[in-house]
């Protein structure tokens, strides 16, 4: 079993932010844009506690609370169904109870605004106010596709506005160093930009262009 990340690691992780570390890894490990906050302040970032929770059902979401660890993220396939609720500010109460830092579930959840007052990062692909059954028997810590993206339990989830981004288990201080590298990078570029360098200059693409733009 890989090792979970530090505190320190996560706090970094979040300080980059998912756009940074997605581009850092090779452009690699982002989650569809279809999956939002839902308010745009939230930040996460945790290992994965992944559950199957099935369409218009949230049984596995209830049993996943059972089997979470403080700082856990749960990331639920709720195969992108959006005419129910499968989330609401109960279950954001039991979660922050059991110590459970954000959701990520691809489909919808409701009592939104309850929710952001909780300070709950949670991520989603939209919003309902129909409820769900407690009856689907799915799975929790099985690899979950969320949008297209495969998700195994214990990878690391990093989210912000810009969206999700997957770091895989074992590879956060490979990913963080890529990631400080990048923003060492380009904070050097606004530096050089503000001396008056253009993008075209630093990106070298001087040669690319000139075949739009014959002298």
């Amino acid at each position: 079993m890989s090792t979970r990340p530090t505190d320190e690691q996560l706090a970094r992780l979040r300080e980059l932010g998912a756009a940074t570390i997605y581009e850092a890894q090779g452009q690699r490990g982002s989650i569809d844009a279809v999956i939002k906050p839902i308010d745009p302040s939230m930040k996460l970032a945790g290992p994965a506690l992944t559950v199957d929770a099935g369409p218009a059902d949230n049984l596995m979401l209830h049993a996943a609370l059972q089997h979470a660890r403080p700082g856990d993220i749960l990331v639920a396939d709720a195969r992108g169904f959006l005419d129910a609720g499968a989330w609401g500010d109960v279950l954001t109460a039991a979660a922050q109870k059991a110590g459970i830092v954000g959701l990520v579930i691809h489909g919808a959840v409701r009592d939104a605004e309850e929710i952001i007052d909780m300070k709950f990062p949670l991520f989603a692909k939209g919003l309902s106010i129909r409820g769900t059954t407690k009856a689907y028997k799915g799975s929790v810590g099985q690899p979950v596709d969320i949008a297209g993206t495969t998700v195994h339990n214990g990878d690391i989830i990093v989210g912000d506005r810009d969206g999700l981004v997957v770091v895989r288990a074992g590879e956060v201080e490979s990913a963080l160093e890529l990631a400080q590298a990048r923003e060492d990078k380009e904070t050097k570029f606004r530096e050089q930009i503000a001396e008056g360098a253009s993008t075209v200059e630093l990106l070298g693409l001087t040669g690319t262009l000139s075949s739009y733009f014959p002298n």
